[in-house]
């Protein structure tokens, strides 16, 4: 996080988190939410719980309390998210536990529902990426109306290295963005691109420099209140005319389960080589 965060004029919002930090700017009408996972910075269900709280919390009071802004960024230096608890699916897989793989699925589609539906009030939600957002912290960062990344920041879907695709809303996501076979390219390469290709591609919205990436928030802040009425005019017209639905993500997820299932030992063993960077970062972040 910033350090040019701690000097901007915030209140702390309510209800208090362990895996969350959030804040509410009264002045510029922002409500922030820093992920800050105590084990691993992926999505465990605790990280999920506490943000479903959330988006429930802040869509039955978003505009009571004001807000037309909603930030979701990081605490821990140069990460965002490094997506799915990946050390959760393999014992799933392993156990054949289809009920428990749909059960973390639904949750992460609930949150990042949430987002994409501006928590059911006219707010505009942007992503703050200032490091690595793979898997489903790429997701989270598309899910946003706004994407602001620092340079230098990394981001892309993994998971077809251990034979799987992401299955919480990247292809959703990515079509409408990109179209159907540039997000299938991208979704299969697993490659990992930079906030700079990002953006000559269309989906980082704003480049920020190393360290600037809460300055730029409040510039873009700043930038769309001049034309806020049209701002939000067009993105209705965008969901109105290519909605992404709860069921939609449903679907999907249910696929991905069925294709978890699916896994052989080769497949587990990429997947544990993986866990152990999930770890590694933890570690590093602690």
């Amino acid at each position: 996080m910033s350090t040019v965060a701690t000097i901007i004029d915030r209140t702390p919002a309510t209800p208090a988190y362990r895996q969350l930090q959030v804040h509410l700017d009264q002045h510029h009408h922002i409500a922030w939410c820093y992920m800050q996972p105590v084990e691993r910075p992926c999505f465990t269900t605790a990280v999920l719980d506490e943000l479903n709280h959330w988006v429930d919390h802040l869509s039955d009071n978003a505009e009571r309390l004001g807000m037309r802004y909603h930030v979701t960024a990081s605490t821990i230096p140069g990460t965002f998210n490094l997506g799915g608890d990946l050390d959760l699916f393999g014992s799933l897989v392993q156990a054949q536990d289809r009920a428990g793989l749909l059960a973390y699925g639904r949750k992460c589609i609930d949150a990042l529902y949430g987002n994409i539906q501006h928590f059911g009030s006219p707010l505009t939600t942007i992503s703050l990426v200032q490091g690595s957002a793979l898997g489903g912290g790429f997701e989270t960062a598309l899910s946003s109306d706004v994407l602001i990344a620092e340079r230098g920041a990394q981001m892309g879907f993994p998971e077809i290295l251990f034979n799987l695709f992401p299955g919480m809303g990247a292809y959703s996501l990515l079509s409408r963005k990109l179209g159907a076979k540039q997000a299938e390219r991208m979704i299969l390469s697993g490659d990992l691109y930079g906030a700079e290709d990002l953006h000559e591609m269309g989906l980082v919205d704003v480049l920020a420099q190393p360290g600037e990436g809460d300055l730029a928030v409040y510039d873009y802040v700043k930038r769309e209140n001049r034309a806020r009425n049209g701002f939000r005019a067009l993105r209705r017209v965008r969901d109105t005319l290519d909605p992404i639905s709860y069921q939609e993500l449903l679907d999907t997820v249910e696929i991905w389960v069925d294709t978890a299932l699916s896994l052989d030992q080769r497949d587990l063993r990429m997947m544990q080589r993986l866990v152990s960077r999930q770890h590694q970062r933890g570690a590093a972040a602690a």
